[in-house]
């Protein structure tokens, strides 16, 4: 980070100082959420702390200005004890988190396209899943930007918020589509998951053709698919799944005989030792990626014990704002989407600074000015764009 830290701290200390209690968003029973601050610098974590009221929090951010905020979703009877087991669990909110940095074979290189193949999936989270087949209400929900690559979805449900891990994983496992079996989905009750089917397989079915064919733009569906199918290692069909098998099945797909096969009968192996990695395809082609938990490789939503950025706060991996998102305005192709790279922005100054960019082939959109470029180019920028580079780690301040 060119210059240092000093100068970013220094900027984010001066928001937290505009702040009035009135700005400040707290989560339900501040008292018993745990918080958890990333400070400047080489500082230690600062976790296990606990505020009474709006004002303490106010005044902790106003005097730190810290690089990161986070509290719990879980409810602790003593937030401030430092062992787990001494804080008293008495619940968690239900999370959902979706980052486009596991999105595959995108790049958060082109960071206004990721953003846009995000909040598509947090739409589709909510509009395809969580409303319609799991009945969760609106009234208990709560839309929020990360402030950096994804989109939360808080689910504050009394009668959700004692679910353990185990209850909570199995929501995820069925919006993943793991362990599904096709044909029993397609012959059995009607459900979500039956409509998702029928649209992928002739999705994924026309992807593959392109594959076969090596029509233009065949490489980045064999990408594509290639990250699908060895994304995680929950999808037994898939793992370890080889590019020449992917062009086996898609050669395979060219053959009208077979398609008509398949679509007369679900359950025939048309392609052969293939068909499991077919059905594996049309599975992740209208799933929906949600984010990891870091270092302990859970699933956000499974872990009871988390913590999530604080709205309102700053994040220092890029400057931007945690942002709440109204319901109405979460549909992309809404009549009035919410843009995250307009209405995130926390820095309006009208100063002014030259950057040179770090590194090739990058992409950022702020407030409506766009920049496109790769390593040496030399760009006049907004302060919000100049602290978002530099942050991203793709741009050095090389003038005032």
């Amino acid at each position: 980070m060119s210059g240092g830290w000093s100068r970013f701290a220094l900027r984010f200390s001066r928001y937290y100082a505009s702040l009035s209690v009135d700005d400040l968003w707290t989560p339900p029973r501040l008292r018993n959420r745990e918080w958890m601050f990333i400070q400047w610098g080489d500082k230690p974590v600062d976790r296990h702390r606990g505020f009474t009221s709006e004002d303490s929090l106010l005044s902790y951010l106003q005097q730190r200005g810290p690089h990161s905020s986070f509290h719990s979703t879980a409810y602790y009877r003593k937030p401030m004890e430092r062992k787990m087991l001494d804080k008293g669990w008495l619940g968690a909110d239900l999370i959902f988190d979706l980052d486009g940095d596991h999105l595959p074979g995108v790049s958060d290189a082109d960071f206004p396209s990721m953003i846009a193949l995000i909040q598509e999936q947090a739409w589709s989270l909510w509009n395809d899943f969580l409303e319609p087949e799991f009945d969760m209400k609106r009234e208990f929900a709560q839309f929020t930007f990360s402030g950096h690559r994804g989109f939360h979805i808080h689910v504050r449900d009394p009668n959700l918020m004692g679910l353990d891990s185990n209850a909570r994983r199995e929501i995820v496992s069925y919006i993943r589509g793991e362990g599904l079996e096709v044909n029993t989905v397609l012959t059995g009750p009607n459900s979500g998951w039956a409509d998702r089917i029928e649209i992928g397989t002739q999705s994924v079915l026309d992807k593959l053709r392109i594959i076969g064919e090596k029509s233009t733009g065949y490489r980045l569906i064999l990408d594509e698919f290639h990250q699908l199918l060895n994304r995680n290692n929950t999808n037994a069909s898939g793992r370890g799944t080889s590019k020449n098998r992917i062009i086996s099945l898609a050669e395979s797909v060219l053959s009208d005989e077979r398609i008509d096969r398949l679509k007369a009968d679900h359950n025939l192996a048309v392609f052969g030792k293939e068909t499991g990695i077919f059905w594996e395809l049309v599975k992740l082609d209208k799933s929906v990626v949600l984010g990891t938990a870091g270092e302990t490789d859970e699933n956000v939503t499974v872990d009871i014990k988390r913590v999530i950025r604080h709205l309102g706060s700053l994040h220092g991996k890029c400057g931007l704002r945690v942002t709440e998102v109204p319901f109405e305005r979460l549909d992309p192709d809404g009549s009035n989407p919410f843009d995250p790279l307009v209405e995130a922005v926390a820095f309006s100054g009208s100063e002014r600074s030259k950057i040179q960019l770090t590194q090739d082939d990058v992409t950022a959109s702020l407030q409506g000015t766009e920049i496109s470029g790769s390593t040496g180019d030399i760009f006049e920028v907004s302060e919000a764009m100049s602290v978002f580079l530099s942050l991203k780690g793709w741009a050095e301040r090389v003038g005032p």
